[in-house]
């Protein structure tokens, strides 16, 4: 699990059903609006922070293997970075649909995705089972 996610899910308390509730109803959108947007304003934070580092920390080295060894650092960053924008592409499509009342339900066969799945992973798409299915199929045909 990235770290991101791991310090998300530390800071938020569990969402707790209460008898007879309906799904993804108006308090439990508001929980998982709630969640989103702390996510994606870490990750927005990690990437302001990046771009302070990479302009505060950028020297032209005369040493050659100093200048690699920064180069190889601010490119792992700036991959992580990358893969951070994309994930927040997929919160920012994730509220969308939370807005929509379309939040909480598989994609592929329609059936509740589940609280703690979806606190575990917020911008889960697929049920359980359906996610299992998904990636023994990818294992055994390598898709």
């Amino acid at each position: 699990m990235p770290e991101n996610q791991e310090k998300l899910l530390s800071t938020f308390t569990p969402y707790e059903m209460k008898k007879d509730e309906e799904y993804m109803n108006e308090a439990q959108r508001e929980h998982f609006t709630q969640i989103l947007n702390n996510w994606k304003q870490q990750l927005m934070e990690e990437v302001d922070r990046t771009v302070h580092h990479m302009q505060n920390e950028a020297e032209n080295y005369a040493d050659p293997s100093d200048r690699a060894t920064q180069e190889e650092e601010f490119s792992l960053e700036l991959r992580t970075r990358d893969r951070e924008r994309k994930l927040i592409k997929k919160i920012e499509k994730t509220l969308e649909l939370i807005e929509k009342d379309d939040y909480g339900y598989c994609d592929a066969c329609g059936i509740e995705i589940g609280i703690r799945r979806l606190e575990a992973r917020p911008t889960a798409t697929l049920c359980i089972d359906c996610k299992t299915l998904a990636e023994l199929k990818e294992k055994t045909t390598g898709l």
